[in-house]
């Protein structure tokens, strides 16, 4: 099992050139990072219960970040990520709404609207530089907001680099 997670992690660090480790709970073993750590004795935990907790956090409550959502996209033609950033209000029940019209945004069968701003890098990094440390205003205001935006984009580099489709979650 401790190839599998060996080979796993060198395709990650393939496809996004970053240098990082992993420490996995039961025994505090650093891969790819420090030579140092004891990698026999490495557990890669249970899959099942990191999927459950993965679901249970993903079903808590999110504050909407009032400066507005994003759509994220590959273009693989051009090599970059794309993120589509669209304002919106927010009503009094905590759900997002169409600036405009005062109606409340749907995922799923609305109509199309044109984004503030379409901001375009080649890496992950470069966009969420673009994000954050660009001039202000940023179109971000929420912590959780720019936290969840970091794993869709690396998520959607490493599609980008391996030829995958990108679903944004």
């Amino acid at each position: 099992m401790l190839s599998y997670v060996r080979r796993v992690v060198s395709i990650i660090r393939a496809a996004s050139n970053y240098n990082f480790f992993m420490v996995f709970p039961s025994s505090p073993t650093f891969l790819a990072g420090d030579s140092s750590g004891d990698e026999g004795s490495a557990s890669v935990g249970d899959d099942s219960a990191r999927s459950q907790l993965d679901e249970r956090l993903s079903q808590r409550f999110i504050a909407l970040d009032p400066a507005g959502y994003f759509l994220i996209k590959v273009d693989a033609d051009a090599g970059e990520l794309v993120a589509e950033h669209y304002g919106n209000a927010i009503d009094d029940k905590g759900l997002a709404t169409d600036p405009e019209t005062g109606e409340v945004l749907s995922c799923r069968g609305a109509l199309p609207r044109s984004p503030l701003a379409i901001y375009r890098g080649r890496t992950a990094k470069e966009l969420g530089i673009a994000l954050c440390e660009g001039p202000e205003p940023h179109p971000l205001s929420c912590l959780d907001h720019a936290l969840y935006l970091g794993r869709e984009l690396q998520k959607a580099e490493t599609c980008l680099r391996l030829g995958l489709f990108y679903v944004q979650d």
